[in-house]
């Protein structure tokens, strides 16, 4: 009933994740990296419908293929109000880096914590997960045992700090209240990197030691 897809994305390889409902066959796109051409195009490929852009944040490699895709699918952008300004700037952002990114549109609906969304017949619900950057939400899926956390906690590491809106005591707070009170078996996709699972990530990752 549930497929998932890693799309792992432009110059930062940064995981764009497309989650679909089999039965419903409507997906929603989730950080849409970079390239929203090729994005839209697997989902098509697929035969799924994307009804919802999901934005855990909004630093530009994670939103380099929002433009292009929302002008092809003009599906609703969903962001946390917090991670509004930054989604505003994320061209300038890029520019720091030597990159360019379209300039992304304007989301069309707010997240917030706690919050249910359907996925055809997928319930997502929104963690509010700050500390990497500002407005940062996770999308759990309990029923299915997987969470998209974005950038704050990776395969042996978590999300850095040292952005502006970085907050390290932040992070961890979230990390210990909202992923590690998570079962085990819990598998954890992430904006950078392979997937894991939260008891892999209470065993090993250094800083949660």
């Amino acid at each position: 009933m549930i497929q998932i897809l890693q799309l792992p994305l432009g110059p930062l390889q940064t995981n764009c994740y497309i989650l679909a409902c089999e039965e419903t066959m409507q997906a929603a796109v989730i950080d849409p990296s970079w390239n929203g051409r090729a994005i839209a195009a697997t989902a098509d490929e697929k035969g799924y419908t994307i009804s919802h852009i999901l934005l855990t944040h909004s630093h530009f490699d994670h939103v380099g293929g929002l433009a292009e895709l929302k002008q092809i699918v003009d599906a609703p952008i969903y962001i946390h109000p917090e991670a509004i300004p930054m989604l505003e700037r994320a061209n300038a952002s890029a520019q720091m880096f030597g990159l360019e990114v379209p300039t992304p549109p304007p989301a069309d609906k707010m997240l917030s914590e706690g919050q249910t969304l359907q996925i055809g017949k997928l319930q997502v619900h929104v963690l509010f997960t700050p500390g990497h950057a500002p407005g940062h939400v996770s999308f759990h899926l309990p029923d299915y045992g997987v969470v998209f956390d974005g950038d704050v906690l990776f395969q042996g590491s978590i999300g850095r700090t040292d952005l502006p809106g970085g907050d390290y005591a932040l992070l961890m707070q979230m990390i210990g209240d909202k992923l590690m009170i998570m079962p085990d078996e819990t598998q954890v996709l992430s904006g950078h990197g392979p997937a894991t699972t939260i008891g892999d990530e209470r065993q090993r990752n250094p800083f949660l030691q």
